[in-house]
């Protein structure tokens, strides 16, 4: 293994985790509502905030699998990367500049930084098989989560002492400090940057490498017509790829209506910012232990363990009356959600074909994206029906059971032995096997 390219890897997480934290989850969603949507009343703000996370999505989730496949056969993952990343640390940085009533512009810019953060997180994702062996991808994939949680709690504890103590930074006011966050979020994801940028693994051109650009999209629309009918030759990819759907939909729900629900049932802003905290400061120390659990035991084992604990979670929050209540259910998100996304990354980059990982990371980007709409749509819906917000939490224990269920199914792989050199020439040739063709793999 190469060790610099590893740690260069990991990096990354700690780089653009401070986006997900700062951006995402603590400031933005204020900072919109205040300032770029001030003109507005506060549920239409609310409103163009959910349409923009939407559009930013169904953006990512439209170009990433084209361009997973030009970055497989191109084999520079690393260089998409960097474009995808500068997109997003420029986009991150025009935050500071928005005005009062600005509401479109910052809208124009969440978009696009949504595109360079998901975007470039395909190809990172995609570059786990390229460096590192199966029998490590289970701890190196932790390690990468683990340091996004140090590395983007760091962060924002500084960015929230910028916003309620401004005068400590030199700044005049509670908005000058939210500006100084965002400029320091674009700083952060750069500098950390540098190594992935200096370091990304380089595999050799494909000889289906065209000369232009319309025949990139030519040969990628192909390859990604390929996908789809060669994905019947993976019958463990499909069952995990149907358990995450259904799993990571849950989570991903929790993340996006964890502070709508605490402030719904009452829970103050202060004590919502400061969980958030608690949630990556716990999240750091139980990745790097559960990933060695992974590691030892089998992902696929600890995911399920992980997945058991978010049922106790979405349990106890229909029960929860209190602010430390939700510091306790902060603090469990926190010991399972890195290693629950850690596990399923290396369960995936294990399963799929060698040499083809950025264009099947960009299939399950996608099929992730759009599966995303179910779970807020059913908290929303069991909420509005019942009258309360606790139904609409403990309606997501049905996408936990139901991605345990179709995950006690798949088969791991040992080996990346998937694309046996006759399938390749098979591929060479346009054409793929039939139904249920087996490769040369053991499965545990």
């Amino acid at each position: 293994m190469n060790k610099k390219a590893i740690k260069a890897w990991i990096m990354y997480d700690w780089a653009n985790s401070a986006y997900a934290t700062t951006v995402l989850a603590a400031v933005l969603p204020v900072f919109y509502a205040s300032v770029a949507a001030a003109t507005l009343d506060t549920d239409t703000a609310a409103s163009y905030l959910a349409y923009t996370h939407s559009i930013g999505m169904l953006c990512v989730a439209l170009l990433t699998p084209l361009l997973g496949t030009l970055a497989d056969l191109s084999g520079r993952k690393g260089d998409f990367l960097r474009v995808f990343a500068i997109i997003g640390v420029l986009a991150t940085l025009g935050f500071s500049a928005i005005g009062e009533g600005d509401w479109f512009l910052a809208s124009a810019l969440l978009v696009i930084s949504t595109i360079g953060f998901a975007g470039g997180n395909t190809f990172y994702d995609a570059m786990l098989p390229d460096l590192v062996p199966v029998e490590r991808r289970d701890m190196i994939s932790s390690k990468g989560y683990a340091y996004g949680y140090i590395g983007g709690g760091l962060l924002l504890a500084v960015n929230l002492l910028m916003i309620q103590q401004p005068g400590w930074f030199g700044m005049s006011s509670t908005l000058a400090g939210t500006r100084l966050a965002f400029i320091s979020v674009s700083l952060w994801w750069l500098l950390f940057s540098i190594p992935i940028f200096r370091h990304a693994p380089r595999r050799p051109a494909s000889p289906e490498l065209p000369g232009t650009w319309t025949g990139y999209a030519a040969v990628g629309v192909r390859r990604l017509r390929q996908t789809f009918r060669q994905m019947r030759r993976f019958p463990q990819l499909i069952r995990m790829l149907v358990a995450f759907w259904f799993f990571n939909d849950g989570i991903n729900t929790i993340i996006l209506m964890a502070t709508i629900y605490g402030t719904s049932i009452g829970i103050g802003t202060a004590d919502l910012m400061l969980a958030l905290l608690l949630t990556q400061f716990i999240g750091f120390p139980c990745t790097l232990l559960l990933g060695a659990w992974a590691q030892r035991w089998g992902a696929k084992q600890v995911l399920i363990v992980s997945l058991s604990v978010y049922i106790c979670i979405v349990i106890l929050g229909y029960f929860m009356t209190q602010a430390i209540h939700f510091y306790v259910l902060a603090g469990l998100v926190g010991v399972v959600q890195g290693v629950s996304q850690s596990t399923a990354r290396s369960l995936f980059s294990n399963l799929m074909p060698a040499g083809r990982t950025g264009e099947y990371f960009g299939f399950v980007n996608i099929t992730g994206k759009f599966s995303s709409i179910f779970g807020p749509f059913v908290f929303g819906y069991v909420g509005q029906i019942t009258g309360s917000t606790r139904w609409g939490i403990l309606s997501l224990i049905f996408f936990f059971i139901a991605g345990i269920a179709v995950l006690l199914t798949v088969k791991v792989q040992r080996g990346m032995q998937d694309v046996t050199r006759a399938d390749q020439e098979e591929e060479r040739n346009g054409s793929v096997g039939a139904p249920g063709k087996s490769s040369n793999v053991r499965f545990t």
